[in-house]
């Protein structure tokens, strides 16, 4: 097989933002995950929700060591040197009774305007407050269910099979929710309701998880962008010093640790999205 082109990030970047790891859910991709936050080095690191099912652990019990090391590593950016600024999700809204407070350096906030390198101004949230808007949608049903659950056990052995064939990750749960005409139909009317909330707002865009679909688009002038997540898509969205925006995938995090320096030249070229 022939060698990767080595992909233009560097490890060290302005801003990070992951949504939707699902900590405690037996379909949390939190080894790589794990691989992601130990090799990445940033300024600021935006947790955009989600982090914690605590859905699921109301219900059954479920916290490998895997889980654990996730959140000492967390802790551990916040100690050194990152500003780490948690926005609470639905499935861990528990926490946003302790809004504007610090816990162990990280800011727990309901929601936050980023400014980037390049000036634009970006409003950060989970996204479940859009559900309202999307409502009639069956795939509010899927998440959650016992079919969602099944899916995502499968989308885990096509990985542990692909794993061992030397190939990278990919994500049949996402793959299929693309072709499904109930899921594409939530999908665009939840970006049309996100890019409402950003024009309201008065900033250049909005970034948000919720919906577990990574993207990088614009509406109208209105930049909207999804972190995805780590349960099917296992990417995140990286601000680099000259305030372009990408969005990463596992893949892509591996080859970015095999290949580039861990520090990044004076002046980086812009990068569009992958």
């Amino acid at each position: 097989m022939p060698a990767k082109a080595p992909l233009p990030y560097k490890r060290h970047v302005r801003t990070v933002w992951i949504s939707d790891i699902h900590l405690g859910f037996p379909g949390c991709s939190a080894e790589y995950l794990l691989e992601f936050i130990r090799e990445m080095r940033c300024d600021t690191l935006y947790l955009v929700g989600d982090i914690v099912d605590f859905w699921y652990l109301r219900k059954k019990r479920y916290w490998p060591q895997s889980h654990s090391n996730v959140v000492r590593s967390l802790l551990g950016k916040a100690k050194h040197d990152t500003r780490v600024v948690f926005v609470p999700g639905n499935h861990d809204e528990v926490m946003r009774q302790y809004c504007g407070m610090t816990v162990g350096n990280i800011e727990i906030i309901n929601e936050v305007i980023h400014e980037t390198a390049d000036g634009r101004r970006f409003l950060i949230m989970h996204g479940d407050q859009f559900d309202a808007a999307v409502v009639s949608s069956p795939l509010l049903g899927l998440i959650g269910s016992k079919l969602y659950d099944n899916l995502l056990r499968l989308n885990r052995l096509v990985n542990w099979v692909r794993s061992k064939m030397g190939k990278d990750y990919w994500s049949l749960a996402a793959f299929l929710k693309h072709r499904v005409k109930n899921a594409v139909k939530f999908i665009s009317n939840f970006e049309e309701a996100v890019a409402r909330e950003a024009r309201a707002n008065k900033v250049d865009g909005l970034i948000c998880g919720h919906i577990h679909r990574p993207e990088i688009a614009v509406d109208e002038g209105v930049i909207y962008l999804n972190c995805g997540d780590w349960v099917e898509s296992c990417t995140a969205l990286i601000e680099n010093h000259d305030g372009s925006i990408d969005l990463v995938r596992a893949s892509d995090v591996q080859e970015i640790i095999k290949t580039l320096p861990a520090t990044h030249p004076a002046h980086e070229p812009e990068v569009r999205a992958a």
